[in-house]
């Protein structure tokens, strides 16, 4: 392949379906243009966009879709995107071109995409354009760019542990602030429980009272009141034969002692009393 083959070989980078072009004012200051000073009635042109690269140079032409026609063109070469393609001040999806004619002749046209997706790529692919040129003038010239040369030649770093190899870890022990969970449960910051004060039962807690009275018609209840009422008569009776032992020593006497007179009366009660 010959050098004038290699240059004609072309590359396109991008192709946008429908572009509208401006007929655009002077530039008024020296910051840039805003699309939002170009009237609707100044569009001139809508067609398709073709970024197509030519070794160094990139071209953006302007053609149109149904013949291939081509209406303007603008070349960038390398190291001039600024002043070929500047974007607008105002909005992401506008821009103006620098057209040439081939004879020395320019001019300034503005360029919006109807899409900011569109603008995006359109801005990626001449930024790749550039990239590319940029590897190509490295190997001519033998450089290569700093994160290309830059080789580390120190070695990993074995942090793994070997054998018989220990770790030492100390953790400063913070002082409670006697707030939290632990607080509320008695537990201090040094882990001692505290003790825990209960009040005293009440004076009836020794008595064992049904939570609920018995129903009226109750047979076993009426059993046992009856049969504490009949408990409660017997005793001051048997109480009573208790508490007089005389009347019992007196009945005795009179059971045993015969009926006769007095003499042997006293006789057999001195005996008995002797006994």
């Amino acid at each position: 392949m010959s050098f004038d083959e290699e240059d004609s070989i072309e590359h396109t980078l991008l192709v946008v379906r429908e572009v509208s072009v401006f007929k655009i004012p002077p530039r008024s200051t020296s910051g840039g243009y805003k699309c939002g000073e170009w009237l609707q009635s100044d569009k001139i042109w809508s067609g398709r966009l073709r970024v197509v690269s030519c070794k160094d140079r990139c071209e953006i032409r302007l053609e149109d879709p149904n013949s291939g026609e081509l209406f303007a063109a603008c070349f960038i070469h390398p190291g001039q995107r600024e002043s070929s393609v500047e974007p607008a001040l105002d909005s992401s999806r506008y821009f103006v071109l620098k057209i040439e004619d081939g004879n020395g002749k320019h001019a300034f046209i503005g360029l919006g995409f109807n899409e900011r997706n569109e603008a995006f790529d359109f801005n990626v692919a001449l930024s790749d354009h550039e990239k590319h040129v940029r590897r190509e003038n490295e190997k001519e010239t033998g450089e290569t760019s700093d994160s290309d040369s830059h080789i580390d030649i120190h070695p990993a770093v074995n942090h793994r542990l070997k054998e018989g190899e220990t770790i030492r870890i100390n953790v400063k022990h913070k002082p409670s602030s006697g707030t939290g969970m632990l607080s509320a449960a008695g537990l201090s910051g040094s882990g001692k429980p505290k003790t825990l004060s209960l009040a005293p039962p009440p004076s009836g807690a020794g008595k064992i009272r049904s939570p609920l009275p018995p129903p009226p018609n109750d047979p076993v209840a009426a059993r046992l009141a009856s049969t504490s009422q009949g408990v409660g008569q017997r005793a001051p009776k048997e109480n009573m034969k208790q508490t007089n032992p005389s009347t019992y020593f007196s009945q005795l006497e009179r059971s045993h002692l015969p009926a006769t007179g007095s003499g042997s009366t006293k006789t057999t009660a001195s005996g008995w009393a002797a006994f």
